[in-house]
């Protein structure tokens, strides 16, 4: 299985993803929006930065699940509810320092939204993975 990742010089330059990702693959794994959820179904207390670091849970072991790692994913789209830049940057710079971290180097996108599924829920994480 081959991932190209690249950016076109046309374009901006990016905080680390790229803009363009094209995959010769056998298999396609995609997962449910991860959500900051426990494995109790509750959402998780604390910070954003807690709901993060459930999501990056929540994201790695659905993806062993399917055998799969961080850097088999193609593609992420990140929903955090806020409209705050300095809080979906924030959400970028933990996501890509966590041990999923390799998974965002490839076809990403941040939106800020009005409101996620679960009462309470900040963020919520969207990845398409490739595999042989």
């Amino acid at each position: 299985m081959t991932i190209k990742r690249h950016n076109p010089a046309e374009l901006h330059t990016t905080p680390g993803y790229h803009h363009v990702t094209t995959v010769e693959a056998q298999r396609l794994v995609f997962l449910a929006g991860q959500c900051p959820l426990a494995a109790d179904g509750s959402v998780v207390a604390g910070d954003l930065a807690a709901q993060v670091d459930q999501v990056v849970a929540n994201t790695a072991a659905a993806l062993r699940s399917a055998g799969a790692t961080p850097d088999d994913v193609v593609r992420t789209v990140i929903y955090v509810a806020s409209a705050d830049q300095a809080e979906l940057a924030a959400v970028w710079t933990r996501l890509t320092e966590s041990p999923i971290g390799a998974a965002f180097s490839t076809a990403s996108t941040l939106l800020g939204v009005a409101q996620l599924g679960y009462p309470d829920q900040r963020v919520e994480l969207d990845v398409t993975a490739a595999l042989p």
